[in-house]
């Protein structure tokens, strides 16, 4: 079986209820040209393209914190989640879970939607993005959340969030040639999973999961630089880091690193999924594809990872554990 553990959808009466609710969001208009996002037949006749294939469904962008102010999210996101519920209720053989998705600029409601969709809904985690309107998830005001989920022992999925209104440059006001897409995502999660590991959330909850999208972003190709840091460079010393020692974090930077899990979303990039498998290794890295959001409704995501995955030459164990056993163990299916 290969259950696939971030992909998007967004139930009809969801759809419509965000547009009523954020009008001025192009993307959401976009998202007609899309039916395997939105129509519940499309997307069922796209995973039939594939054996012993399952979803776990998770909410497509944008985020439920740019819909409306605080007094109007949390009610956006218990529609979305109680609408992802009842399609995995009614697809049980296709959808063997769903993480909630939450009203992050009300972290009080948030705490709350979480321990409702998971102790009423039997959601297996839940989603946010890597800001939340522009503040960093290592705000304090963020902690009970992860703490939350701490003691849920289910994972928080972590999606890139960066818009064309990130400039490029100091100079400019928006991002060009789609930079704020195409690396302006992969920054978002390394910077986001940094900030989180020097706030010590780490340290302070052990036992926190974390799954970052796209195979963690720039954090396997640059391991080695994230292991240098820039003060070490000019305090002589290899075996120390000077900025994670003024942190006051207890244990080698790259060790929460490697605390992390991260998906296979790599767009069907062998080479990619092989750099994030060699870091973060096959018992913390998790089959996911990111469909449908390519031009054919999701077939070149879910048919190009799962070649790449099995273009690798791994173990059977291990390749077992990435298409299943991890996402089994981790969300306790």
């Amino acid at each position: 079986m290969k259950i696939d553990i971030f992909n998007h959808i967004l139930p009809k009466q969801v759809f419509e209820r965000m547009r009523e609710a954020a009008p001025q969001i192009p993307i959401l208009h976009d998202f007609n040209n899309l039916p395997e996002l939105w129509d519940i037949d499309a997307h069922l006749t796209l995973m039939d393209g594939y054996d012993d294939y399952q979803q776990v469904l998770a909410l497509s962008n944008p985020p439920i914190e740019l819909l409306g102010g605080p007094d109007i999210t949390p009610e956006l996101a218990r529609l979305a989640n109680d609408g992802l519920a009842a399609i995995c209720k009614k697809h049980p053989d296709r959808f063997p879970a769903f993480i909630a998705s939450m009203p992050m600029n009300n972290p009080d409601a948030a705490v709350k939607e979480a321990n409702r969709a998971i102790n009423e809904l039997d959601a297996r985690g839940i989603q946010v993005f890597t800001n939340v309107l522009g503040k960093p998830l290592s705000a304090p005001e963020f902690y009970p959340l992860f703490e939350t989920m701490s003691q849920h022992d289910l994972p928080v999925w972590v999606h890139p969030m960066r818009g064309p209104n990130f400039a490029d440059y100091a100079t400019e006001k928006a991002s060009e040639d789609e930079i704020w897409f195409t690396f302006g995502w992969p920054y978002e999660t390394s910077a986001c999973m940094t900030r989180l590991i020097y706030s010590g959330l780490f340290d302070k909850l052990p036992d926190l999961k974390i799954i970052t999208h796209h195979m963690g972003g720039m954090i396997p190709f640059f391991s080695q630089k994230i292991n240098l840091g820039f003060n070490q460079i000019f305090d002589g010393q290899t075996d120390r880091n000077p900025t994670a020692e003024r942190a006051g974090l207890k244990k080698p930077l790259l060790d929460y690193y490697r605390m992390l899990y991260a998906d296979t979303a790599t767009n069907g990039s062998a080479s990619a999924a092989r750099c994030g498998l060699d870091f973060f290794q096959s018992d913390h890295c998790l089959f996911a594809t990111d469909a449908p959001f390519d031009s054919r409704g999701g077939r070149n995501l879910i048919g190009g990872t799962i070649d790449a995955i099995n273009s690798l030459n791994l173990a059977a164990a291990d390749r077992d554990s990435i298409f299943e056993g991890n996402a089994k163990r981790l969300l306790r299916l």
